[in-house]
């Protein structure tokens, strides 16, 4: 069993005329895609949440914010749509996307 997080990224595009960076009030987010997280070797009937908390895959400061959007189970066989458009057109997956192992975040 497989826990897939999904994640989306703001970057902060504030700069100001002097290379500094806005912040606060005076910070501007723009949305830059995400990225989608396996955390391998899941076990059934446990508490996902605290799974999705483990794995620490969220990051907030003043120029990058990376937030959980969703997440579901999904059997071992399971390959993002990033992974299916690479076998698709190359027949095989050469970028894959980040792996955790439920054994190193959950002891």
């Amino acid at each position: 069993m497989m826990l897939v997080i999904e994640t989306q990224v703001y970057e902060n595009y504030a700069w100001g005329e002097d290379g500094s960076l806005g912040t606060g009030a005076d910070a501007y987010w723009k949305a830059k895609g995400g990225s989608t997280y396996k955390v391998l070797g899941v076990p059934l009937n446990i508490d996902y949440e605290s799974v999705v908390a483990a794995a620490a895959v969220e990051q907030d400061n003043d120029a990058f914010r990376e937030h959980v959007i969703s997440w579901s189970l999904e059997g071992d066989d399971y390959l993002s749509w990033f992974e299916q458009a690479q076998l698709e057109r190359d027949g095989r997956v050469t970028y894959c996307e980040p792996v955790i192992e439920y054994a190193k975040i959950c002891q």
